[in-house]
C-alpha cells in the first residue's frame, strides 16, 4: 500500500502509540495488535498496541509469548531509551474520561519522573466535533449493518455502545446513530429499518438515564421489525464485545424472551477498512507538531 508522504521524513521518529482502554482478554490483545499493524503499514511508521489498563495482567503465553503493556510501563521504558517525543492515537469513539482524564493523568506524573517527556495526544475518532462525528464512523456501522440486512426484511436496528457516565461521549453516540439513520433512509434495502441508539449497560441514577434505552429493554417499534441488527459501536472484542461477550448474552436473553425473532450482532468497528484510515488522520493532524517538538528536544 503506498504510504501517505506526510510521514517520509528522514528525521529520528516519534513514538507512536495506538491506545485502547485495554482488558483482559487475549482476544483484545489481539484485535489491538492487528489494527496497529495494519495502521503502520498505511503510514510507514512502527505503531504500537498499549492499553491504558489491565492487558499487562494477561499471562504472556496467552498472547503469543509477548506481554502486553500499559500506557504507565511504556512511558517509563521512553525515559530509560531517551525517547521523549511520543504521539497517543485513542483507538476510543469519544473523548471518555479515560482520554480527557486519566491519559493526561498518568502523563503528568511521568513527567515528574522524566520532565523532558513529550506527548501529544491526537483527537478520539470522532474527530473535533462531537455534535457531528467523522460521517466515516456511521458508514462503518451502515456497511455492517448491510451485510445482515436482507431483501424485504426491514429490520430494527440497535446502535448499541458500551454505555458512558460522560455526557458527551453519549452524544458522539447518538450522533451517529443519527447519521446510519440517514443512510439507512437512502439505500432502498435498509429504507424501513427503524434505527435506535442504545447502551449495553449504565450507572445506577437519574443523571445517567441519557444512556437510555438499555439494549435489554428494547423492543421492535413494529411487529414486521421482530428482525433485529446489532450494530455494534464497539471497535475491539474483549469482555463486552465479541463472541461470548456481554452483548451476545443480551441478545440471547432477547431472543429467548421472544422479544425478537432473531438478533443478528455485526462485526466489530476494527474489522472495517475505514478504520485504519480515520486513524491515520488522526495521527497526520498531529505528526507535524510532534516533529516539531522532536527538533527542538535533539
Amino acid at each position: 500500500m503506498q504510504q501517505d508522504s506526510l510521514f517520509t521524513t528522514g528525521t529520528q521518529q516519534p513514538i507512536i502509540l495506538l491506545v485502547d482502554n485495554g482488558s483482559r482478554r487475549p482476544q483484545a490483545v489481539f484485535g489491538l495488535r492487528s489494527v496497529a499493524a495494519n495502521l503502520s503499514e498505511i503510514v510507514g511508521l512502527k505503531v504500537e498496541p498499549v492499553s491504558l489498563l489491565h492487558s499487562h495482567k494477561i499471562p504472556s503465553e496467552d498472547i503469543d509469548g509477548e506481554a502486553a503493556l500499559i500506557v504507565r510501563q511504556r512511558l517509563k521504558l521512553c525515559a530509560q531509551n531517551n525517547e521523549n517525543t511520543v504521539i497517543i492515537i485513542p483507538a476510543f469513539i469519544g473523548p471518555s474520561a479515560a482520554i480527557s482524564e486519566y491519559l493526561p493523568k498518568v502523563i503528568a506524573e511521568e513527567r515528574e519522573e522524566n520532565p523532558a517527556l513529550n506527548v501529544t495526544i491526537c483527537n478520539t475518532l470522532c474527530g473535533d466535533d462531537p455534535t457531528v462525528p467523522d460521517p466515516r464512523l456511521a458508514q462503518i456501522l451502515f456497511d455492517h449493518v448491510l451485510a445482515h440486512t436482507h431483501a424485504n426484511s426491514p429490520a430494527t436496528v440497535a446502535v448499541v455502545d458500551h454505555g458512558t457516565p460522560i455526557k458527551v461521549v453519549n452524544t458522539v453516540r447518538n450522533a451517529i446513530a443519527t447519521q446510519v439513520a440517514t443512510l439507512c433512509q437512502a439505500h432502498q434495502s435498509t429504507l424501513n429499518h427503524h434505527v435506535i441508539a442504545s447502551s449495553m449497560e449504565r450507572r445506577e441514577g437519574d443523571e445517567y438515564a441519557f444512556n437510555e434505552p438499555l439494549l435489554e429493554n428494547l423492543t421492535p417499534s413494529k411487529t414486521h421489525q421482530q428482525h433485529c441488527i446489532a450494530a455494534m459501536l464497539f471497535l475491539l472484542p474483549g469482555r463486552h464485545a465479541g463472541e461470548g461477550g456481554d452483548v451476545s448474552d443480551i441478545c440471547d436473553a432477547l431472543m429467548a424472551d421472544g422479544v425478537f425473532e432473531d438478533i443478528q450482532i455485526s462485526k466489530l468497528m476494527s474489522e472495517h477498512p475505514l478504520l485504519a484510515l480515520i486513524l491515520k488522520d488522526r495521527l497526520a493532524a498531529k505528526y507535524s507538531v510532534a516533529l516539531n517538538n522532536l527538533r527542538i528536544c535533539i
